[in-house]
């Protein structure tokens, strides 16, 4: 009679280095036909709420002192600030300034041809 050996096959037999680079290019095979989970908002904050709270119950969240805490709140005051004062296209946003050198008498503003800054028509 055949034998059945029990063991690890497939996936689990593998490497966790191997599963890894198995699993990551899935991820990115479904991200580029768009079948990729897209969190929202909320979901993504109920996530890091129970990760936070599983974290705890494990021992191994990280206690913020509170100069670290004060530290990580500008940091994200400063990020949000500068996101929400970016300029909205900065590929057609125009220098504040001429550049010294060049003929200032075209204004180009991205894919249109040069037009006449004044009535020199």
């Amino acid at each position: 009679m055949n034998e059945v050996v029990h063991g690890r096959r497939g996936f689990a037999g593998m490497s966790k280095e191997r599963q890894r680079e198995i699993a990551s290019k899935g991820g990115r095979v479904a991200h580029l036909k768009g079948t990729a989970h897209q969190f929202s908002v909320s979901e993504a904050r109920e996530m890091g709420r129970k990760g936070g709270r599983s974290a705890h119950q494990r021992g191994t969240a990280h206690e913020f002192s509170s100069d670290e805490a004060r530290e990580a709140g500008r940091k994200g005051g400063r990020a949000a600030h500068a996101r929400n004062h970016a300029p909205q296209n900065p590929a057609v946003a125009e220098p504040s300034q001429p550049i010294s050198g060049q003929e200032n008498d075209l204004v180009t503003s991205g894919d249109e041809q040069p037009s006449p800054v004044s009535g020199d028509v």
